[in-house]
């Protein structure tokens, strides 16, 4: 969320900025300068009849010493009337600010200045390119046909059990999504220096709502229902708010939700698996077939909590940890600075990384590295408290983190590209070295019975 004094000191930039993002900052921020206008109209109104109050109640004093009782009796009758006056200005006050928040709760994070200004993925702007795509000397398959002529695939069971946009995989097929898992929590945390998380994969709504999933992006989630069978709902609602996560960047961002961190604990660099969950409700019709886009998939996640001046170093070295696994796959990728336009609602800068997949012809993402700034630290109330500075032995005064997150990587894409990228011509698939040791020992991935 943006910060209140910010937007009130900076409402034509930060009109500018919602616009380079193709929103109307008139819909997002409503009557935003008429609202702030009256709450501070308000405090200023009630700081007044205080200052008044706090006068009358000497003046009392002085009068029942001087044994002016009557007197004393109307004035401390004025003192009552304004604090009716002032219980008012304060609930006044509340509601407004109150309003401000929930306008400021739906405005998205205001890009960077480096970022380029666009309305779409075709404004985003190609800064590395590693990889040359492989040459075949025959007509490269989509994964949905090479996993199906594998039997590690299998789409049509997978609607019987659940719905379109699931996926079961089979065999060489399941071990290898299990290989990828391992093998990215292998190397974050050993080379790159992560600390590994397994988090809930439900969250309740307060954390949604730090992260800048909610109230914005409902549609997009699942939520449980925590009911009985007869609908009733057990217990107390706020005891029962459940929603599947949609990343695992949610629970591991809210660990520290309402903390304050030590400085010297910053940089901190979590990692963790988890499945994911989202409805796709603006996907309809988008990438039905094969496991591009589902409802549930499987995603290794970093999360970094840095100091405000460390961010833009620590996002460099997030995205060139998700690019390492890349690499080490032998995967041909392309990494894109996205535009305000295609820039996510929380953050401030974003890379994607794009992998090739040769049986489609195109790079497809398969990760988004995200510097949120302060935003998510804000909703969520996550601070750390400098250790320089300190005088005459008081505390320095508390700050908001920035935090970031990328995909390190979304594991189901991983498999595709491997699945597309490694094919053979009689239909089988090479497994790439990197991963052989998590394969216990397979070379090769080649036909099984469904």
């Amino acid at each position: 969320m943006l910060d209140l004094g910010f937007v009130r000191s900076n409402l034509e930039l930060v009109e500018k900025k919602l616009r380079a993002r193709g929103a109307d900052p008139a819909v997002l921020l409503g009557n935003f300068r008429a609202l702030d206008q009256k709450r501070r109209q308000a405090i200023t109104t009630a700081e007044q009849a205080k200052a008044r109050r706090n006068e009358l109640s000497q003046q009392v004093g002085a009068l029942k010493k001087a044994g002016k009782n009557d007197e004393a009796a109307a004035v401390m009758d004025e003192t009552r009337k304004l604090k009716e006056q002032l219980d008012e200005l304060d609930r006044t006050a509340a509601e407004l600010d109150e309003q401000l928040r929930s306008a400021l709760a739906r405005v998205p994070n205001l890009t960077r200045d480096e970022v380029p200004t666009g309305t779409s993925e075709v404004d985003n702007k190609t800064v590395k390119i590693w990889g040359e795509p492989k040459q075949y000397d025959f007509e490269p398959k989509p994964h949905w046909e090479v996993g199906d002529g594998l039997g590690i695939l299998d789409l049509e069971r997978a609607t019987k059990l659940s719905g379109a946009r699931f996926a079961v995989y089979m065999g060489a097929g399941a071990r290898l999504e299990r290989a990828l898992i391992n093998f990215m929590l292998d190397m974050h945390t050993q080379k790159h220096g992560y600390k590994e998380v397994l988090p809930p994969f439900m969250v309740n709504s307060k954390s949604l709502f730090g992260t800048g999933q909610l109230p914005k992006f409902t549609e997009d989630l699942f939520r449980c229902s925590d009911a009985d069978a007869d609908g009733a709902a057990r217990g107390n609602f706020l005891d029962n708010d459940h929603w599947l996560i949609p990343t695992a960047e949610v629970p591991v961002t809210n660990l520290y939700r309402d903390e304050i961190l030590d400085e010297a604990r910053l940089p901190i660099s979590l990692t963790a698996y988890t499945p994911c969950f989202r409805a796709e409700a603006g996907a309809a019709g988008k990438d039905t077939r094969g496991i591009i886009r589902q409802h549930q998939f499987q995603k290794v996640e970093l999360v970094k909590f840095a100091k405000p001046e460390e961010s833009d170093a620590e996002h460099e070295k997030l995205t060139r940890d998700a690019e390492e696994i890349l690499e080490a796959l032998e995967l041909p990728y392309r990494r894109v600075l996205l535009c305000t336009g295609d820039t996510g609602f929380s953050s401030a800068k974003t890379y994607d990384l794009e992998v090739w997949l040769p049986g489609q012809g195109l790079y497809r993402e398969i990760s988004s590295c995200s510097n949120f700034e302060a935003f998510q630290a804000r909703r969520a109330n996550i601070r750390y408290r400098p250790s320089a500075g300190l005088q005459g032995g008081a505390k320095a005064k508390v700050e908001f983190v920035h935090t970031l997150n990328g995909s390190g990587l979304a594991v189901g894409r991983t498999w595709v590209a491997i699945v597309e990228n490694y094919q053979q011509a009689d239909g089988s698939v090479v497994v790439p070295e990197a991963l052989r040791p998590y394969m216990g020992g397979i070379q090769r991935i080649e036909k099984e019975q469904q």
